[in-house]
């Protein structure tokens, strides 16, 4: 037996199949895929230069949007190319450092979407509950260092699992039943004992989604408080309509999420392309509806898309 084999303990690289069982319709999927990713990219590099563009945007609110908007771009692009090109070109193939790498990219830049959607329910609470202390509060230092403080529990929690999975044997062989490089479906081709793993996963996937989950809820309960206190119907309609976008963000990205946990639970015995559909759905709806949510409902956005598309016709 050669060196090579006594060392290596992981292939060259992994293959991903797609959407197994319907490799025959790959071509057709990728056109709503390949829509919604265009619509992604157009829309929230929109929003990263009419923030920048505008300083009157150089308010909390929309510097968490910027937050928002740039993950977004990560995130679908992360994934949606690769995807793209097994559907058009059947370029199923992925070197093992690039997978460790798209799954690090991939949890971290999901985890730190969840943060910044906190922070701006934060935001709507300090604005609608505590008015009078809204700019000495939601300071650029203590945005920034919400920004930080977002980007080190991603990273700290999703740096584990690629170094973890470095140590395993693969023999199920180099093929994932998948889309792209998610954690089980790689953990599902090791050898050896992956309980740590597979605990881990869930563990942080709880965590994420519980405890940012359930500072948004107490935020809008205090925010629906201080709403009911307000005099008139005009003024409550008024506050709560602020808070409208950030709503939709929220349900936009939680509510795939709970979909697709209910659906592994339920519906186990499901075909492999329902949950892989839901995965990728999960993935590219937040990025690609958010900036119209943002664009639809926040009139200083909206009037600049406007403006924009008035220049063109002068």
């Amino acid at each position: 037996m050669s060196t090579s084999n006594i060392t290596s303990t992981h292939p060259a690289a992994f293959l991903l199949i797609g959407i197994p069982g319907l490799e025959h319709l790959h071509i057709w999927i990728s056109i709503p895929f390949c829509f919604a990713y265009t619509l992604a990219l157009l829309g929230n590099c929109t929003l990263l230069f009419i923030i920048r563009a505008d300083t009157a945007l150089h308010e909390p609110m929309y510097l968490f949007l910027a937050m928002l908007a740039a993950i977004d771009l990560v995130l679908s692009s992360t994934t949606l190319p690769k995807i793209l090109a097994i559907f058009w070109f059947r370029d199923q193939e992925i070197n093992f450092y690039a997978c460790l790498v798209q799954m690090f990219f991939l949890h971290s830049f999901s985890i730190m979407e969840s943060a910044v959607l906190l922070a701006m329910a934060f935001d709507r609470y300090v604005a609608i509950c505590k008015p009078l202390h809204y700019t000495t509060v939601l300071t650029g230092p203590l945005i920034t260092k919400i920004g930080m403080a977002a980007v080190a529990r991603a990273v700290t929690l999703t740096t584990p699992p690629p170094f973890l999975l470095r140590r395993f044997h693969y023999c199920r062989g180099p093929v994932i039943a998948h889309c792209y490089c998610e954690h089980m479906a790689v953990v599902r081709l090791a050898c050896g004992d992956t309980r740590f793993n597979n605990i881990y996963g869930i563990a942080v996937a709880v965590f994420i989604v519980v405890l940012d989950l359930l500072f948004v809820i107490l935020s809008y309960i205090f925010i629906l408080q201080a709403v009911l206190q307000l005099a008139s119907q005009e003024a409550r309609y008024k506050a709560f309509g602020t808070c409208m976008s950030h709503i939709g963000a929220i349900l936009a990205f939680y509510t795939p999420v709970v979909i697709s946990s209910i659906m592994h639970r339920v519906a186990r015995r499901a075909a492999p392309h329902v949950h892989i559909l839901l995965a990728i759905f999960y993935l590219l709806f937040p990025p690609m509806i958010n900036p119209i949510i943002y664009g639809v409902k926040t009139k200083q956005i909206r009037d600049h898309v406007l403006g924009l598309f008035q220049r063109k016709d002068v």
